[in-house]
């Protein structure tokens, strides 16, 4: 195993999508100085660079070298993000992560030779993004490797970007659609050549099994939606796997959310927390937003303790234990329920998760 730490789950991420930044506006951010002072926020913030939209926004884009026009989704208005001004943005908001512009195309497009393009220009875009970024000594630019699902790209790519010298390396452009297999495959092919000593950031991953295998591929860093989109839904991510907190029979369930969890929600109130039951939440949930408020909070708290316990079993030297552990109980100990991807990515790196 390539890593021996694990970063926590990303606490703040702002996308960027104008020229003027949207809300609350470049000006504004300038005025206070940065986002840790608007937000009174002093731990760290990742921002993105706003690549991610050449995807969400397709439709109301157009992408050439000098950068990304957009018709702003709110009034119609043009837009236009270049690298530089990517990092203009960036520099105001202050991040202490920041991400390089990078031509960003779905897994699951069959277009080749625009992966090929995308891929080529996010080489010259991080250069842009080098030459733009005005405080390196303070914040730190990540560049993003692409080249779709083409094993090939994504090692041509990865020896361009080693050869700029970020301080940290981004595997982007997955959780598209693909199939886990494939992800796993360009995971290990990426972090197999990347320097040691540098995080390794999977952008836009995932689900807690995602996390636990691309963890053992050699994956230090990621961020997703999931935890608290999944939480307006009424779903409780758990030690035991995800439960829908909607269904009937837990309307008179008076447990935890999470029996495992010391989050304040499952926390008793005699130690100190809020005693959240499962009760509350399901006749919440579809009624008050607080409901999921509340599964937010779990929801965070549960990956970022699963990311603390996996950083203390690499430590430790038990990871592969602590694996066997985390996919027995998510499966209740069935291992014909396993998922074969999951089983065959672990072999790669010597955990056989069907043996004892």
């Amino acid at each position: 195993m390539q890593c021996n730490i694990v970063y926590t789950h990303i606490l703040s991420k702002w996308i960027l999508q104008s020229r003027r930044g949207l809300k609350p506006g470049q000006a504004t951010l300038d005025a206070v100085g940065g986002a840790h002072r608007l937000q009174s926020w002093d731990h760290n913030i990742l921002t993105d660079s706003g690549g991610f939209q050449m995807v969400s926004l397709l439709k109301l884009a157009k992408i050439t070298e000098e950068g990304v026009r957009f018709l702003s989704p709110h009034d119609g208005s043009p837009m236009l993000l270049t690298p530089e001004h990517s990092m203009s943005l960036q520099n105001s908001i202050g991040s202490d992560i920041m991400m390089q512009l990078d031509d960003v195309i779905a897994t699951t497009s069959p277009d080749k030779e625009r992966i090929v393009e995308a891929m080529h220009r996010s080489v010259r875009w991080l250069d842009r993004c080098i030459e733009a970024h005005k405080y390196p000594e303070k914040q730190n630019l990540f560049c993003i490797i692409q080249g779709g699902l083409d094993l090939d790209l994504r090692r041509e790519c990865v020896k361009e970007m080693v050869k700029r010298d970020t301080p940290g390396i981004a595997i982007g452009g997955l959780s598209g659609g693909e199939e886990k297999a494939k992800y796993c495959a360009v995971v290990r092919t990426c972090t197999e050549m990347l320097p040691d000593m540098k995080p390794r950031y999977v952008m836009g991953v995932g689900y807690p099994e995602d996390l636990i295998v691309s963890v053992a591929l050699g994956a230090d860093m990621f961020d997703c939606v999931w935890p608290t989109r999944t939480a307006r839904f009424g779903n409780a991510v758990t030690s035991r796997g995800t439960l829908n907190l909607r269904h009937a029979s837990y309307a008179a369930d008076f447990s935890p959310v999470d029996e495992d969890c010391d989050c304040l929600c499952c926390r008793s109130k005699e130690d100190g927390g809020l005693g959240v039951t499962k009760a509350y939440i399901h006749h919440l949930t579809g009624k008050e937003t607080a409901g999921a408020h509340l599964l937010t909070m779990h929801n965070l708290y549960y990956l970022l303790d699963l990311m603390r316990n996996a950083r203390k079993a690499i430590i430790g030297g038990t990871y592969p234990s602590f694996v066997k552990d985390f996919f027995g109980k998510i499966y209740n100990y069935d291992k014909d329920e396993y998922p074969v991807w999951a089983i065959d990515a672990l072999n790669t790196v010597g955990i056989n998760l069907t043996e004892p």
